[in-house]
């Protein structure tokens, strides 16, 4: 397993709609397992293919950092059944480092795809895993999470941003 190199903002693969996953082998089960590992290493709790420069419809998520090993969860070309309620909290992306802002979701969500062996499954999540849920969903549609943000909330977190970016170099 390897750390993969993650695409921070404004990369292009960031903004585009991923390619659905068409084979399930044994180059994709590596591109998954670099995936955990680069999510554990980060520290993060999800983390979708366009994040490694790879523009396939793929997530891994585990809320729990890895606490759980039950938690860890993959899915293949996901798609929403439900979504429900409405929450505003502050949300951050891996791909946009050190800066956080109120970001709107749903309090729950259902998702429906395959998991690593090409099972179709369906879990249903509430709370933090519904956020996770629907951040990584969002980075397969080529959306980061401040384009969910009013104009007034994403001016600042540019800001933050930008600011960040000049104190790293």
């Amino acid at each position: 397993m390897a750390v993969l190199p993650i695409q921070q903002f404004p990369a292009a693969v960031l903004r585009r709609k991923a390619e659905p996953v068409v084979t399930i082998d044994e180059m994709l089960q590596c591109l998954i397992d670099d995936m955990i590992q680069t999510m554990y290493d980060a520290p993060g709790i999800g983390l979708a293919a366009p994040q490694v420069g790879i523009s396939l419809q793929l997530f891994v998520v585990d809320v729990t950092s890895g606490r759980d090993v039950q938690a860890l969860m993959t899915f293949i070309n996901p798609e929403f059944v439900t979504l429900d309620g409405r929450i505003q909290e502050d949300e951050g992306c891996l791909s946009f480092p050190g800066v956080y802002g109120p970001t709107p979701r749903a309090t729950h969500a259902v998702l429906r795809g395959m998991n690593r062996q090409g099972e179709l499954v369906e879990v249903e999540g509430a709370g933090l895993l519904a956020r996770a849920f629907q951040h990584e969903m969002d980075h397969l549609q080529g959306t980061l999470f401040f384009n969910r943000m009013g104009p007034a909330a994403r001016d600042i977190v540019m800001r933050k941003f930008k600011r960040a970016q000049r104190q790293r170099q």
